[in-house]
């Protein structure tokens, strides 16, 4: 499972956690998920604050012997442990802030919002989203369509790997299917829709060319026409689509249905 996967991760980030932490968490910035020690307390999620500055972009960041100082361009940021306090151009928010063993850990939600970008909790990541700002997709959708894409059909063409995440998005756009992708691809109401969701492959790293595939279909790229469902002959009968519903078209391994 998906979970057991993500094990090994979690318990390596947990070596290094403050004692007071609640859990470790997960992380993932525009679809890649971070090497982190992020971790949960009191319903506050806390990520080591270079991490998470490299993460959003090119950020010069130092330790000044009483806070880190980080600045990009005309942006600047410091935290201030022993003040409690976090300013971002110039604005300050009162907020714990940690250090341990040399990585000063911030309020991922309070900084990232203050720095422009988005934060969504991922249930089924176990941990948090962040969406930089001025990202051409949102992070928690590009994550798990790159994701589904590379477990169904990452040993197809663009066009086949394109076609699989068009299914995605065409359930997403029907009343007859849960309306995000991510509810989508984790949809078990009549029976696990997607079987990498049940060996757990949907949690493997992608490949470049999943990546743009997901890229692409998210950009409206579309070469699966209205289909809503696949289904690759080679390693199932198919019975009940090819049964059912209404053929379409054959792109590489996978017969393509509406």
């Amino acid at each position: 499972m998906k979970r057991t996967l993500l094990c090994g991760l979690l318990a390596a980030a947990a070596l290094c956690l403050p004692a007071q932490a609640a859990r470790p968490a997960s992380l993932q910035v525009d679809g890649k998920l971070l090497e982190n020690s992020a971790y949960v307390e009191k319903g506050t999620t806390y990520v080591p604050l270079r991490e998470l500055l490299d993460a959003l972009g090119d950020w010069n960041i130092w330790w000044d012997g009483s806070a880190a100082r980080a600045v990009s361009g005309d942006a600047s940021l410091s935290a201030e442990p022993g003040g409690g306090r976090l300013t971002v151009n110039g604005k300050s928010y009162p907020c714990v802030i940690d250090v341990v063993e040399g990585q000063t850990y911030v309020p991922l939600r309070l900084t990232a919002e203050a720095l422009g970008a988005d934060v969504r909790w991922d249930p089924w990541l176990g941990g948090a989203a962040v969406t930089s700002p001025g990202a051409e997709h949102d992070a928690m959708d590009y994550y798990w369509l790159s994701r589904i894409i590379h477990a169904e059909s990452g040993g197809e063409a663009l066009e086949g790997q394109i076609a699989v995440g068009n299914v995605v998005l065409n359930r997403v756009s029907s009343g007859d299917f849960p309306d995000s992708i991510p509810e989508v691809i984790f949809d078990d109401e009549n029976g696990v829709q997607f079987e990498p969701v049940s060996n757990g492959t949907v949690a493997g790293e992608p490949t470049e060319l999943s990546l743009e595939a997901a890229r692409r279909a998210l950009s409206g790229e579309n070469t699966a026409g209205d289909a809503l469902y696949f289904f690759a002959p080679a390693l199932s009968q198919g019975a009940w689509i090819d049964s059912s519903r209404t053929y379409r078209q054959t792109i590489g391994c996978h017969r393509f249905y509406r």
